[in-house]
């Protein structure tokens, strides 16, 4: 791939007969390169922290593919349906909690206390606007550089995803899977613009015959140019009396559209993505290609809670020892009974109930 400023015009050898030969520039490593999800330092602008990677990328790249917003989704849905309410944090709150911490890899809740300093609330603060102050005891909501809010100190419940560079934020897991979400996201708009666009005529028109007069020409020209858009896939005849057997060839190159893998980056993309947050494909209605199957389902999900969603609510158990009351706590889950007619099977979880 060449940069901006390699451009068709550099290093071109023109030959003898016209025809100009360039190169598209030297290959570029792709470490040398900065890119949105290269790792940089948490800046201090005087106040407070900057994200090591913007939070607004993250957002976006949420539902960039199928597979990567449903995952994360996912996740979230089984923390919340064995997540037992309590009457300082709800279920609405917990919901988002969660979710910031599998897409942001942070999740923040604000302790409201009344007069006499007891808690009444845990309220949600949107990860995606909270930075962390320069003594990391200190929390500010920022929407932009003239709009901030100081929290109290002492207030902000942090919870992050450890990183390896840095201690002030956390960063989320599926990072190294994005750039697999985002050339999926591309193959499907690159063939979504294609039928969008209308023009499948996807060849060469190569004249050379010195019969055709320059009328017959532009015909020809306006012929082509209609197949474009409504009414497209249409014939076209051609009529050249007296003309040569090669005088008008017809060379195809629009086979990049059938031949571009299409099929391929969507399957190998979608695994990495998976593979990434570890989800079963059968728990995201994935449909298998070969004809065995992906295996259980029922087993599938208990393995995955098992080894994703446990950890998940320890994690989350750290909110008890900042604010000293078990708020958080994690019923049984719990799975449909099979066909067989056995009872339902459940997992003992963390938490009392």
């Amino acid at each position: 791939m060449s940069s901006d400023k390699d451009d068709l015009s550099g290093q071109g050898t023109r030959l003898a007969t016209g025809v100009q030969a360039f190169t598209f520039g030297d290959p570029e490593p792709v470490l040398d390169s900065r890119e949105v999800w290269d790792y940089v330092e948490c800046w201090l602008n005087g106040h407070w922290y900057e994200t090591p990677i913007p939070w607004d990328a993250l957002s976006r790249c949420l539902r960039a593919n199928a597979q990567h917003g449903s995952a994360a989704f996912f996740k979230r849905n089984m923390l919340a349906s064995t997540f037992v309410p309590h009457a300082l944090l709800g279920r609405e709150a917990f919901n988002a909690f969660a979710l910031d911490f599998i897409v942001f890899g942070n999740a923040y809740l604000e302790r409201i206390d009344a007069r006499s300093g007891r808690p009444l609330a845990l309220r949600h603060g949107l990860a995606k606007y909270m930075r962390r102050g320069q003594d990391l005891q200190r929390y500010f909501f920022v929407r932009g550089w003239f709009e901030e809010h100081a929290f109290r100190l002492g207030s902000v419940f942090h919870l992050r995803h450890e990183d390896v560079n840095q201690e002030v934020y956390g960063l989320p897991e599926y990072l190294g899977a994005l750039q697999s979400a985002l050339l999926n996201e591309s193959a499907t708009l690159f063939r979504r613009r294609y039928y969008n666009n209308g023009s499948h005529a996807g060849f060469i028109l190569y004249m050379t015959d010195p019969a055709q007069q320059q009328a017959d020409v532009n015909a020809l020209r306006e012929a082509l140019k209609s197949a474009k858009g409504p009414g497209n896939f249409r014939n076209l005849f051609m009529y050249a009396p007296g003309g040569k057997k090669d005088g008008l060839s017809l060379i195809p190159v629009g086979e990049v559209a059938a031949k571009d893998d299409f099929l391929n980056i969507k399957s190998m993309s979608r695994d990495d993505v998976l593979a990434a947050h570890r989800v079963p494909p059968q728990l995201l209605g994935i449909v298998p290609n070969n004809t065995g199957g992906f295996g259980s389902i029922r087993d599938a999900a208990e393995v995955f809670f098992v080894n994703e969603i446990e950890p998940l609510q320890r994690r989350m158990l750290a909110l008890n020892e900042w604010l000293g009351e078990e708020v958080v706590r994690f019923g049984h889950y719990q799975l449909p009974a099979s066909r067989s007619g056995a009872g339902a099977t459940s997992t003992d979880l963390i938490g009392s109930v």
